[in-house]
């Protein structure tokens, strides 16, 4: 007799039953390895990026597999908020999905679609039924999978343009999205201030953002690798952050080991003392 398997809560149920913001890091590296040591760091969740990272079907499903043992949420972010690659993905067993580049409230309606299966109305889901074949219910061995799919996944999209942000009041009110995620650099390039995260009118837009989904009652995360800008937006509301990436704590931390043992030019050298580490870098 087969077993039955029950399903990790969602990002958005432990949203819900959180008394405090959810702290996230990114694992952007497209190894099992590396994904498996953020997952015990201790933080709430952890995003499987690919977007922007080598990362495709088979490297994501081998960092979830990675990542079971370990009670964080993985958050996986297609390269693309397409049909056909949304269904592959939840397919492969991500439950939380955070769609990239959501810019309009349509946008947003066409995504939930995609992550429903059809029920026969107007208007309902198109994902493709293929459970019998696919770690999403564990082969069949999640009970009733098909009549309760919804409930075993999580929609987040992301807003980072200027026309998201326009928008972002129709796109919170979405059925089926269950959480929005601003994305402040590329909120920045689109208003014309490449690189300038920080500037007060990409704050402005983020701290809208924030409220909008407050007002909705909806959670809003916010990626924020500057402890400062971390700060201030879990005092607006932020349900959820991305405080850091494994990828540029690496980055970071090996320049700051090597900057303390190597003289740079100009600077005479670093003097050692026998006992002390390289100071923790910011990223």
């Amino acid at each position: 007799m087969p077993i039955r398997v029950d399903l990790p809560t969602t990002l958005r149920q432990r949203l819900d039953a959180s008394g405090r913001p959810l702290i996230g890091l990114w694992a952007c590296a497209g190894s099992p390895i590396t994904a498996e040591i953020v997952a015990g760091s201790g933080c709430d969740w952890v995003l499987l990026d690919a977007e922007h990272s080598p990362n495709g079907l088979e490297s994501v499903l081998a960092q979830l597999y990675a990542m079971s043992a370990y009670p964080v949420a993985p958050l996986v972010r297609p390269p693309s908020g397409d049909t056909v690659t949304i269904k592959q993905y939840l397919d492969l067993g991500a439950q939380n999905l955070l769609i990239p580049m959501v810019d309009s409230a349509g946008q947003a309606e066409q995504i939930v679609r995609a992550v429903r299966y059809p029920d026969g109305t107007p208007g309902g889901g198109v994902r493709g039924v293929g459970s019998a074949l696919a770690r999403s219910a564990r082969w069949n061995r999640v009970e009733g999978y098909l009549g309760r799919a919804n409930e075993t996944i999580s929609l987040t999209v992301q807003i980072e343009s200027a026309a998201a942000v326009s928008d972002v009041e129709r796109i919170v009110a979405v059925d089926g999205v269950d959480a929005i995620f601003i994305g402040p650099s590329d909120l920045a390039a689109s208003m014309g201030l490449l690189g300038q995260q920080s500037h007060p009118d990409v704050v402005a837009g983020v701290l809208r953002a924030i409220a909008a989904g407050v007002a909705a009652g909806k959670p809003v995360g916010v990626n924020a690798f500057v402890p400062a800008d971390a700060e201030r937006y879990i005092a607006a509301g932020a349900s959820f952050v991305a405080v850091g990436a494994d990828v540029a704590i690496l980055a970071r931390q090996t320049e700051a080991l090597v900057e303390r043992f190597i003289p740079q030019a100009g600077t005479g050298g670093t003097e050692i003392t026998e006992g002390t580490t390289a100071p923790r870098a910011s990223y």
